[in-house]
């Protein structure tokens, strides 16, 4: 078996922290973020310009990921059985509540976003396939997590970063929130991503039985839960009625009641 190219790595390296965030990045924090030498860091991402893997700021001179990943990351989506079965049913979902609809399948710790479906409104919206969501801030990663095979150690290795003021930062208060979500099939967070949104997610479950995703749909706290801040149960059922839909989609033919 070959050995470990150090090069590949490096450079590997460098487009994980450019995707982590929000912003361009300079040679220099790039050099600190990874502790290596700015010569070496410069020349990794002069080669990654050079294929397209980045892109460079004219004006500021920071880089960050370019089009070409993004080419490569909507074929891997296009290729993406989960998001291929779930097309027509999240955008029935959509169109049944009223509210955008995604799709989430589990990537390192975090929810990378399959499949979007726009509100059915007029209102400037921003499309999030490929986008990586915190799993513990969010009710697709919620299902996720309370879902994963691995159970607890996957929970230990989960960083918990404050999203807003509402979001679980403890693994108490997380663990017995995945707890509810086991024992009913379903999960919810209200302002715990954003301020002023909620969402609901439920699981969506492969041939063996397993839970490879969720759906999920999200909006403004006040349309998605009534006043004591629990979602209407119109949309917790439309939520389940499409994971089940997608699961059998999937070949999982087994609904017992309650946990599911």
């Amino acid at each position: 078996m070959p050995g470990r190219i150090q090069s590949v790595e490096r450079a590997a390296a460098v487009l994980r922290l450019l995707a982590a965030g929000p912003r361009g990045l300079a040679v220099g924090e790039v050099a600190r973020a990874l502790r290596l030498p700015k010569g070496t860091v410069h020349g990794i991402l002069q080669a990654l310009q050079h294929v397209g893997f980045v892109e460079q700021d004219r004006a500021g001179g920071e880089y960050r990921l370019g089009a070409t990943l993004l080419h490569l990351g909507t074929s891997y989506l296009d290729g993406n059985e989960l998001r291929t079965r779930a097309l027509n049913r999240a955008d029935s979902l959509a169109s049944r509540t009223r509210e955008s609809v995604r799709i989430g399948a589990p990537h390192e710790g975090r929810v990378l976003v399959v499949h979007h479906v726009f509100r059915p409104d007029d209102s400037l919206q921003v499309l999030e396939v490929g986008a990586l969501l915190p799993a513990h801030a969010c009710a697709l990663g919620k299902v996720l997590l309370a879902f994963d095979l691995r159970g607890a150690p996957a929970l230990d290795e989960l960083p918990l970063p404050r999203c807003t003021p509402r979001t679980r930062t403890t693994r108490a208060d997380l663990t017995a929130d995945l707890e509810r979500v086991r024992a009913r099939g379903w999960a919810t967070d209200v302002g715990e991503l954003v301020d002023g949104e909620a969402g609901v997610a439920a699981p969506v479950r492969d041939d063996r039985g397993a839970v490879v995703g969720a759906v999920g749909l999200c909006g403004a706290v006040e349309r998605v839960c009534a006043p004591d801040g629990t979602p209407h149960a119109a949309l917790v059922s439309a939520v389940r009625d499409s994971a089940r839909a997608i699961s059998r989609t999937l070949g999982f033919t087994g609904f017992p009641s309650g946990r599911w």
